[in-house]
């Protein structure tokens, strides 16, 4: 495995961290002095800036003025523009918006690529995946999944009940996730369908509130009530469902781990410059081993984070399903990106708790980062099958 960054993309790694340096960190001060809650056209004038410097949508093909990078080369970029909460929406590669255009690139037909995808690419578009559902409904398991559509002619009708779906409040289309054959084996009797926001039986019933304040799209609760969708509203195959939901999440739980690393990062940078700069007991706090230890069991763990997207991004360009390292990268960087954020806010003290530094809210924010596209528990459980897959039979052999 070579984990060489190519220079082109060093290059706009760079210029990716600038661009967030100067004009969304700004903003984010901003909004954390003020109380304030990002709106959509702050959103867009950050995007506008973004274009014009020519850092958009770091996936997506140059035709349609993307960056067109692949897998390997978007993490030092991701990391880069994850320096703040603001930066991947500047450069269109935040959740879930991003993770639904690897989804829709891979398994879109060619009349659904012109209608949701381009629009989408382009940032004239906001998007939501629905799939996760209030209990007995699917959550960490989603072979739970209670929605169902029932076909109907040349149409399918769809009923259920979903929650946190990201950036409901704002999307202009939604992936449903549906039970089409509930006598089949849960991955091969579900179907992904394309529904238009202004679809008969779409009901927005709240946006859920969170830990960490409010997000930028929301977390919405729907009920789907009698929703007809034609057909061809289906992405990619009647049954197909799971196949493309891991597709998704595969390259969506790196992602997550690129961008919340980049917070990490600057948040040990934060802690580290104030420890230098605050004198107690007699000396600079970074004089102390206590501090000394929490920074370097930070940087260290960081760095082993780094390395082991690397690792499951080159599998995944070399088109492995790379499952057991997707979930071993989603355990290590959720929990690392945990325990930094909460040895900086303690670091920082009185500074660390306050509004006064960005670290308070990304230390609550992030806690959902060990529970979205798969609890930490989950992945677990997924990495110990493969070690007893791998050792129990030899073991009893």
């Amino acid at each position: 495995m070579d984990f060489t960054i190519p220079r082109h993309v060093e290059a706009i790694a760079h210029r990716v961290r600038q661009f967030v340096e100067e004009e969304a960190i700004p903003l984010e001060s901003e909004l954390l002095r003020s109380g304030a809650d990002l709106s959509v056209e702050m959103v867009q004038e950050l995007r506008r800036k973004a274009r014009a410097a020519k850092l958009w949508a770091p996936t997506m093909p140059k035709a349609w003025g993307g960056m067109g990078l692949n897998i390997q080369e978007i993490a030092p970029v991701f990391e880069a523009a994850g320096r703040s909460l603001l930066g991947p929406l500047a450069i269109h590669c935040a959740a879930p918006d991003e993770g639904n255009m690897h989804l829709l690139h891979k398994f879109a037909d060619e009349v659904q690529t012109e209608r949701f995808l381009v629009p989408l690419a382009k940032g004239e578009t906001f998007s939501a995946f629905s799939m996760t559902e209030p209990p007995p409904g699917a959550g960490s398991d989603p072979r739970m999944i209670l929605t169902r559509a029932v076909r109907d002619g040349g149409d399918w009708v769809i009923n259920g009940h979903k929650w946190l779906t990201s950036n409901g409040l704002l999307a202009d289309f939604f992936i449903i996730m549906a039970v089409t054959d509930p006598d089949a084996h849960p991955y091969q009797g579900t179907t992904q369908f394309l529904a238009p926001r202004e679809t008969p039986g779409i009901h927005i019933l709240r946006d859920v509130p969170v830990m960490g304040g409010v997000d930028f799209g929301g977390h919405v609760e729907i009920r789907y009530e009698d929703v007809r969708l034609p057909h061809s509203a289906i992405l990619g195959s009647e049954g197909q469902g799971f196949m493309l939901a891991q597709s998704r999440l595969g390259p969506a739980r790196l992602t997550h781990c690129m961008r919340w690393t980049g917070i990490a990062q600057r948040a040990l940078e934060i802690a580290t410059d104030y420890a230098s700069g605050r004198e107690a007991f007699g000396g600079a706090l970074t004089g102390h081993q206590a501090v000394q230890w929490m920074l370097a069991d930070s940087e260290m763990e960081l760095k082993i984070g780094r390395l082991l997207i690397h690792e499951a991004a080159w599998r995944l360009a070399q088109g492995e399903q790379a499952r057991v390292e997707t979930s071993i990268a989603k355990v290590q960087v959720a929990e690392t990106v945990s325990r930094v954020l909460d040895r900086c806010v303690q670091i920082c003290g009185g500074r660390g708790i306050s509004r006064d530094l960005p670290l308070s809210t990304w230390y609550e924010k992030s806690r959902a980062f060990r529970i979205y596209d798969g609890a930490s528990e989950v992945h677990r459980m997924v990495v110990a099958r493969d070690v007893i897959k791998r050792y129990g039979a030899a073991e009893q052999g």
